[in-house]
């Protein structure tokens, strides 16, 4: 698949069939994930890969199981109806999504800063080429003809999954990755329609 049509049709799945991906095309996604920039250039990233349903149920115990549509009418944050209707599909998912996936893949950066309280735009780097890893991941697993989503841990979520996963203070959680073979009938939301040639500036704004 053409590159550009990969970023295209790459799009955050949420319904799966129950097909599992080989062990060498995962490693062969997470191989893209390394090709990221990285800020200090050594890739300081490690990835659990989760196919255990037993392990994964432990991983997850912090992750909300009941949300529904009513959850979403009580963001008062939400204002475009486009929007809305994707935070309808996407929360009572937040579980399942995760649960149904044939894997879910849990990057960790080293924390060499607090990115929380920075003191200056530097400090958030690791951060930031951490996702630039993260996007190449969705990318090559779109290429290979699977879709993902994501969860960013909330509350406690991320200390339940470190005291399952058994990984060092010094690392922290971006988020979890769901991956698997998209469903027939996976939903995908609608994307808000953008003007390019009135977001894109030659020279000055």
């Amino acid at each position: 698949m053409d590159l550009y049509e990969v970023m295209k049709t790459r799009r955050s799945i949420r319904d799966f069939t129950n097909e599992m991906i080989p062990k060498e095309v995962l490693e062969k996604i997470l191989e893209a994930a390394y090709t990221a920039p990285s800020n200090d250039h050594f890739r300081d990233w490690h990835f659990i890969i989760v196919t255990d349903n037993e392990v994964l149920k432990k991983v997850l115990g912090g992750v909300p199981k009941n949300l529904t549509v009513k959850d979403v009418d009580a963001m008062d944050f939400i204002s475009d109806p486009i929007q809305k209707e994707s935070y309808q599909v996407a929360v009572p998912k937040q579980y399942r999504m995760l649960m149904d996936a044939a894997a879910v893949i849990i990057p960790l950066m080293r924390k060499k800063a607090d990115i929380m309280h920075p003191r200056n735009f530097s400090d958030l780097n690791c951060f930031a080429t951490v996702w630039c890893s993260i996007e190449n991941l969705w990318l090559a697993a779109t290429a290979e003809g699977y879709g993902c989503n994501l969860r960013i841990p909330q509350g406690e979520e991320e200390r339940i999954a470190q005291r399952v996963l058994g990984f060092p203070d010094e690392y922290l959680i971006p988020c979890f990755i769901g991956i698997g073979r998209p469903a027939k009938d996976a939903v995908c939301t609608k994307q808000i329609e953008i003007n390019m040639k009135e977001q894109i500036h030659w020279n000055k704004f």
